[in-house]
């Protein structure tokens, strides 16, 4: 669970990369998810991620933050599709008048939240060496040589 947990946040910071350098077409890719069949597609993908992180998480750098996202994204993603296309429409088209810089800076959060969430369930260090390199410092007591 934790390679799809960290290929699918790493694609929330590929999205954010690109809306960063490219609102227009991250706009672009996003207007296809309006329609029933990509309600249910995006619903899926945040199901699949929801449930990456939370059985993930035990492994993690930040097993209680993972889980209570995974939660949090699994619910969301259960909602998706019963959102409605005509309010996704809604929201996309005022998303999309806010204006380049609006769509770059939740473009930039999405980097930054795909990016944590990828260092956070990423393979390699555990938590403890992550947070103290080389182990936690130890006082010597007594004299040294």
């Amino acid at each position: 669970m934790k390679i799809v947990a960290l290929v699918l946040s790493l694609f929330v910071a590929a999205l954010g990369a690109l809306g960063l350098l490219s609102p227009m077409r991250l706009l672009h890719i996003v207007r296809h998810f309006q329609s029933p069949v990509g309600l249910y597609a995006a619903g899926a993908l945040r199901v699949i991620l929801g449930g990456a992180l939370f059985f993930a998480a035990p492994a993690s750098r930040a097993p209680k933050v993972l889980r209570i996202l995974g939660i949090i994204i699994l619910v969301a993603g259960l909602f998706t599709p019963l959102i409605g296309v005509e309010r996704v429409h809604r929201l996309v088209d005022w998303w999309s008048t806010q204006g380049a810089v609006f769509m770059r800076v939740w473009a930039a959060f999405a980097l930054a939240f795909g990016l944590l969430l990828a260092c956070a369930v990423a393979p390699g260090l555990r938590r403890k060496e992550w947070l103290f390199p080389g182990g936690p410092r130890r006082q010597q007591v007594g004299p040294t040589r």
